[in-house]
């Protein structure tokens, strides 16, 4: 793997490029507080693809956004974009997991000249607000974005401790995995080790898009779209209805959690799928 940089105007975006010269291109795109090594094992069974993973803006080791400036998801679609652009890209194939996918579901409805297929892996579209409760949502935000101010990182002691607290997560991960996610999530400082993600990215957004919106943007895909879910990931009832709304979908069930694609098996399945899929 190479490591890869895109100047996106003032910013630096980077990337993990393998197979550049081949013909057949995928674009990566991981999930929230994630990097660009979750797609490694997957990574794995594409040697004959130009494949791209990102490392999305306040994530790895790409630059964080100006400090007055929240995260918003709809500014990866900006950034997705330059990268395509840069790449020279009229037409990519997209992979995304968890918050990467839902970054290329609202790409694909925005541009769907831009994408030929549409793989997503434990995500469908973005999360939204209820109307009634946008205000007091809204208040919380701003009142959390300025008491982070005056917040500091606490350390790990060393890179070990944070292998083993990035197994024990939410959605665990085996040791590999973690080692691959702290080398790119971990910078070494003074007192130990903290990550390289902005902590802006912890805070609540001051605004979500509304569901009529989201299913907007799934109306407008035009690539055919393939969902795959773990039997122990986070999608629920609420995913039928938005689901329903693609043109051309296919979901595919496997066994494993919301990182299901940093487990080896299922990152095979997925894989084989996709390339029977494309070709």
């Amino acid at each position: 793997m190479n490591e890869r940089q895109f100047r996106l105007d003032e910013l630096t975006l980077h990337a993990l490029e393998s197979g550049e010269g081949q013909k057949k291109v995928i674009v990566a795109l991981h999930g929230w507080l994630d990097n660009a090594a979750t797609f490694n094992e997957i990574r794995k069974h594409f040697s004959d693809y130009h494949f791209i993973a990102l490392d999305l803006m306040g994530h790895g080791m790409t630059d964080h956004r100006p400090a007055s400036m929240p995260y918003y998801i709809w500014d990866n679609v900006s950034d997705l974009l330059l990268v395509l652009n840069h790449l020279g890209l009229d037409k990519v194939t997209l992979l995304g997991h968890s918050m990467g996918a839902s970054i290329a579901t609202l790409f694909a409805g925005a541009f769907p000249d831009r994408v030929g297929r549409l793989y997503l892996i434990e995500g469908l579209a973005p999360l939204v607000y209820e109307a009634p409760e946008l205000p007091a949502l809204m208040g919380d935000a701003i009142l959390k974005r300025r008491r982070m101010k005056s917040k500091s990182l606490r350390p790990y002691p060393d890179k070990e401790t944070a292998i083993n607290i990035r197994m024990q997560g939410r959605w665990p991960v085996n040791r590999q995995a973690a080692e691959w996610l702290i080398e790119r999530g971990l910078k070494h400082v003074e007192q130990g080790y903290i990550w390289r993600s902005d902590p802006g990215l912890m805070l609540p957004s001051l605004l979500r898009m509304s569901e009529d919106q989201v299913n907007a943007f799934l109306q407008a895909v035009t690539a055919p779209v393939r969902i795959y879910l773990g039997d122990s990931g986070i999608h629920d009832e609420s995913w039928v209805p938005r689901i329903a709304q693609i043109k051309a979908v296919n979901v595919i069930d496997l066994k494993g959690n919301h990182h299901l694609h940093l487990e080896p098996l299922a990152a095979k399945l997925i894989a084989e799928d996709i390339k029977t899929s494309i070709e």
